[in-house]
């Protein structure tokens, strides 16, 4: 199955769409403030991957953490994924919540993961058919995760960040939360930044749903020094994730409670407010 990793189009999954080795998954999640997914399209095939709700760390008080190894083998195997699986995701806007569930696998050492571009929008925009339900694995899978830690940091390596000068933070939230001129939409949370840290929103780097191409992603992206991408809950820095990948960037990493948690003022971590870092 050839493929245009990290990221494949409309029209070489309606060609694989058969494949006995691909496992289809759709990991839409709605924004924050808005009321939950509720499925209305589905491409044949697709299988749910909710990390919203179900693949994430249920005893974490922040929004779909991570969950372990264990918890991620258990929903890949009921999902039907394979060691040798070719997984692609999508998800109902474009590019927002399946980058997401790529980075997740691929911190799972899902190899064969690759991003639908542009998503159900685009599938729906080339006049390729939809079912009202999703499939279900014929038999489990038998992936089983082997995490890599470095796709994730946490509060503690983010504050220690701050101070270093070869790292760049990459803010990925709308630039009036980043300046701190428009509230949160998570109650509680202070407005601002990190210090130091640059906005990028997730929007900037795609456009109608579809990554932009890798030598623009470069130019907006800068020198490729290592990244820690940022955003309000840990969703959207992956788009980020998925485009310093794509432009060539191999130190990457996500901050996965992201504003969720540095925003929180029970933590008093550093915040700053306006447009300069």
């Amino acid at each position: 199955m050839s493929h245009f990793a990290p990221l494949v189009n409309v029209a070489w999954l309606s060609e694989q769409l058969n494949s006995a080795r691909l496992v289809l998954l759709d990991a839409s999640m709605a924004p924050p403030g808005q009321p939950s997914y509720q499925p209305g399209q589905v491409i044949a095939g697709a299988r749910r991957f909710d990390f919203d709700q179900q693949v994430c760390d249920p005893q974490s008080t922040l929004p779909h953490m991570m969950p372990t190894p264990e918890r991620f083998t258990e929903a890949a195997r009921a999902l039907g994924i394979n060691t040798d699986s070719v997984v692609v995701v999508y998800d109902h806007l474009g590019l927002f919540a399946s980058p997401r569930a790529w980075w997740m696998l691929s911190s799972m050492g899902c190899d064969a993961v690759y991003v639908l571009d542009g998503g159900l929008p685009a599938w729906l925009a080339a006049g390729l058919p939809t079912v009202q339900h999703y499939s279900a694995a014929a038999e489990p899978g038998n992936f089983s995760a082997n995490y890599r830690a470095d796709y994730f940091v946490d509060k503690t390596q983010v504050l220690a960040a701050l101070d270093n000068p070869a790292l760049r933070i990459l803010d990925a939230r709308p630039s009036g939360r980043f300046e701190g001129t428009q509230p949160e939409p998570r109650p509680g949370l202070r407005s601002g930044h990190m210090p130091g840290a640059l906005s990028l929103t997730f929007t900037s780097v795609q456009n109608a749903g579809h990554l932009l191409a890798a030598d623009e992603l470069r130019s907006r992206l800068g020198a490729p020094t290592p990244l820690i991408c940022s955003c309000g809950s840990g969703v959207t820095a992956c788009v980020l994730a998925l485009a310093a990948r794509v432009a060539g960037f191999s130190e990457v990493a996500v901050y996965d409670g992201s504003w969720a948690e540095w925003g929180d003022p029970q933590w008093q971590l550093p915040v700053v407010t306006g447009s300069e870092a």
